[in-house]
């Protein structure tokens, strides 16, 4: 690991466009910098991540980071500068789209493509994990479902069934009927009818404005509709909490019975839907974590399976990029249609998606939502983007897939595990806790130190690539090795910590 400072490993610049270069270790003021054949005295203090200026930058220039506009100087900044949120302007800016011209072909699935065990589902999908779910319909339920899960805690299972896992949330009553109600539909019915999951309950109070009644039977949406494996009931109808525990116990244990008669077996790669998020982010994300999950979603998109990019937020001010990817101009225009619409979202409440940086992004050398989301794009890779689909809607493209998601990490793994992600990798800078129910949610760390301090959260340490010890492409197939394992039924830090976030997206009044 690298820990004393050099002039030559102290800093590195990204694209020969660019600059800045980004600080790999804390560099002391006046301490030579070496960058691109140019060498220059830092004049201040910069901190490991941030940015030092490599050439005078006139006022009302753009700043370049990754071969991109990522800001303009508020004032102007001489070679060696700290450059952050003190001297560098957002601006939304205005970009020009390269829409695709024709239509590509999507690649079917290799022949020798690499396996996984798993559990093979009726509908072709596969399952990594083989939960029993027990979701409310409502918060009025929340206590309930997670009741029924807890009553579990000591019971011994068979090997082969994971646990019983609630999902209370907050939801689901006191909403305008419309949008807001069918997106909570469509992301409960994506949780209950899960890969990972061999039979679920639904769970309401009675009286609720999202009915149970959704989910079951002939009224069903078809792609919820598990014959013999979804069970609803209610508290009003059940007798109330007691009974309600002591009925669900029952139906569980009729589901365990099968669950216990699954079995693992070998499955190609393509089936593995694997959801893409980060949280947490510092400077070091985009250089080392993103861009080795990003090697890793090339290798899962050429066995044919399926890498989600998610949240709409951190990909503003890089969808020119996407756009060039797109498998064909349809595809294109329905992610530029998400960025409108969430843009169009956030006006309603003053905010814009520079709000986005928290205070540990900035510490961490983010300055802006431009910056991070330049290096939030390349968890994607390279190939192209084959479709684009709303919050919580079934994947069921093969390749990149982007999902419109916010970029508030619960909600956005709670997306993307009801459309279908059957794994999900987190990278984070800062150090991120968090996982979800039924979904094994893989850690990156993107720097050897919070690697270090938050050990027992993290899986992989990318952080290793800024030290010098490993390259991008090294640790992206670290990912790949670390995620057929997992979906074989390794378990994740995340796992053995027992986290289990759930949180959906409420986008409409409180009535």
């Amino acid at each position: 690991m690298i820990t004393l400072a050099t002039a030559e490993n102290s800093a590195v610049q990204l694209h020969p466009d660019d600059n800045v270069a980004i600080a790999r270790v804390p560099v002391s003021e006046g301490l030579a910098v070496r960058v691109g054949g140019r060498e220059l005295r830092a004049r201040t203090m910069i901190p490991a991540g941030h940015k030092i200026a490599l050439r005078p930058i006139a006022e009302g220039d753009n700043v370049i980071r990754y071969g991109q506009i990522m800001g303009r100087a508020r004032v102007a900044i001489d070679p060696g500068e700290h450059i952050h949120t003190h001297n560098v302007v957002f601006e939304e800016g205005v970009r020009d789209y390269e829409f695709p011209a024709g239509d590509i072909a999507i690649a079917a699935a290799p022949a020798d493509a690499p396996k996984f065990m798993g559990y093979a589902r009726e509908d072709g999908r596969a399952g990594t994990r083989n939960y029993i779910a027990v979701v409310a319909a409502s918060n009025c339920a929340a206590h309930t479902a997670e009741l029924i899960a807890a009553s579990y805690a000591g019971e011994a299972l068979p090997a082969n069934v994971d646990g019983i896992a609630a999902f209370p949330h907050g939801e689901g009553c006191g909403h305008a009927i419309g949008p807001d109600t069918a997106q909570l539909q469509r992301t409960l019915a994506g949780v209950l009818d899960h890969p990972n999951v061999s039979a679920a309950i639904i769970l309401g109070l009675g009286c609720e404005v999202n009915q149970i009644d959704h989910y079951l039977g002939a009224g069903a949406p078809q792609s919820t509709t598990r014959t013999g494996r979804l069970i609803g009931m209610t508290l009003q109808s059940s007798g109330g909490t007691r009974a309600t525990v002591d009925a669900a116990r029952r139906e569980i244990g009729r589901m365990i019975e099968r669950a216990a008669e699954e079995r693992r077996t070998p499955i190609p790669a393509s089936k593995i839907v694997m959801g893409l998020n980060c949280g947490g982010s510092d400077s070091f994300s985009g250089i080392t974590a993103n861009p080795a999950l990003g090697v890793c979603s090339d290798l899962l998109a050429a066995a044919a399976g399926s890498a989600v990019l998610a949240e709409t937020t951190e990909i503003f001010g890089a969808e020119h990029l996407l756009v060039r990817r797109a498998r064909n101009r349809e595809v294109a225009e329905k992610l530029l249609g998400f960025v409108r619409g969430y843009k169009k979202y956030l006006s309603g409440f003053g905010g814009s998606f520079d709000d986005n940086p928290t205070p540990g992004n900035k510490a961490g050398g983010i300055t802006n939502i431009l910056e991070k989301s330049l290096g939030a794009v390349a968890k994607a890779g390279t190939s192209p983007m084959n479709d684009a689909v709303d919050y919580a809607e079934r994947v069921t493209s093969p390749g990149f897939v982007f999902m419109n998601t916010p970029g508030y990490d619960p909600i956005s793994l709670t997306g993307l595990a009801a459309g279908g992600a059957n794994v999900i990798v987190f990278t984070t800078g800062r150090g991120s806790a968090i996982g979800f129910p039924t979904v094994p949610v893989i850690k990156v760390a993107s720097n050897s130190n919070t690697f270090g301090r938050m050990r027992d959260n993290m899986d992989i340490n990318a952080g290793r690539i800024a030290d010098g010890e490993a390259s991008v492409g090294e640790v992206g197939r670290e990912i790949f090795a670390l995620l057929l394992e997992v979906a074989s039924g390794a378990q994740t830090s995340s796992e053995r910590l027992g986290h289990h976030e759930f949180v959906p997206w409420r986008i409409g009044p409180v009535l």
